[in-house]
């Protein structure tokens, strides 16, 4: 049955250890439930700030092998130029037993190993020339692709429905362009996936997937985040442009016409 239990703290009553597990586990449980069925990936924050001579990674839920981790403090660690690409991780350690906890915790560094392993994590990654600065800031949607000095968080999976997902940050830059663009004749598909980033946090891939395939009129196939952004970036200039896009043809591709 569904239940709703609390404590009840008075004076003079005796604490049982009842009372004290049913408020460790309301929480706990209360997340389980809710993220029962996500993906492995990041949950909400674990955003990048740009400082001098840090980064900050600002504090936030990611999930790991069905776990949720949480980052209750902002996180700062130490960068430096050197030109090559270097991935922000998180690495999962196993598990540690206390005399009174049982704890998984987990460590925040920069790799130039660009391969993910079973128990990492990825937060963006960067390339950043000695003499130059470091950005987070962008100017413009392909600008998430910017292979120096850019913060890339493109290739970052956050825990979405079953599948990983995009960063919300990329999805929400794509429809705010879409529908500042003012197109005469906006595709529907345009609008309403736009709408829906913008009011949606977490974007489903499969609804990702789906868009780009409508949209386009190419059939449905999975893709990797490098590759949305790609196709996402090619409707954007599409509509930029005001150039209509026709199901069956691809961006770019031959075109028939036909004289009465």
């Amino acid at each position: 049955m569904f239940l709703d239990l609390y404590p009840n703290f008075k004076k003079g009553r005796i604490l049982k250890k009842e009372m004290l597990e049913s408020l460790r586990d309301y929480p706990r449980n209360f997340i389980d439930i809710r993220f029962k069925d996500y993906s492995d990936g990041v949950v909400v924050g674990a955003e990048i700030l740009i400082e001098e001579d840090c980064l900050t990674i600002t504090s936030g839920i990611v999930k790991h092998g069905g776990r949720m981790y949480m980052l209750e403090n902002d996180c700062q660690i130490p960068y430096r130029a050197t030109g090559e690409e270097i991935l922000i991780k998180i690495q999962f350690k196993k598990e540690d037993v206390h005399a009174d906890f049982i704890s998984y915790g987990t460590e925040i560094f920069l790799d130039e190993d660009v391969r993910i392993k079973q128990d990492e994590l990825e937060l963006g990654r960067f390339k950043l020339k000695p003499g130059a600065r470091l950005r987070s800031e962008y100017q413009s949607f392909a600008d998430f692709a910017t292979e120096y000095n850019t913060v890339n968080i493109i290739h970052v999976k956050y825990s979405g429905f079953r599948k990983s997902t995009l960063n919300p940050a990329i999805l929400r830059y794509f429809a705010t362009e879409i529908l500042k663009s003012g197109s005469v004749n906006p595709n529907p598909y345009d609008i309403a996936f736009s709408m829906q980033c913008m009011n949606q946090g977490i974007v489903d891939r499969e609804l990702i997937l789906h868009y780009i395939a409508n949209r386009l009129g190419k059939g449905y196939k999975e893709y990797s985040n490098g590759q949305i952004h790609k196709y996402l970036g090619s409707i954007l200039e599409e509509v930029k442009g005001g150039s209509k896009a026709k199901p069956g043809l691809r961006p770019g591709g031959p075109q028939r016409v036909i004289v009465d």
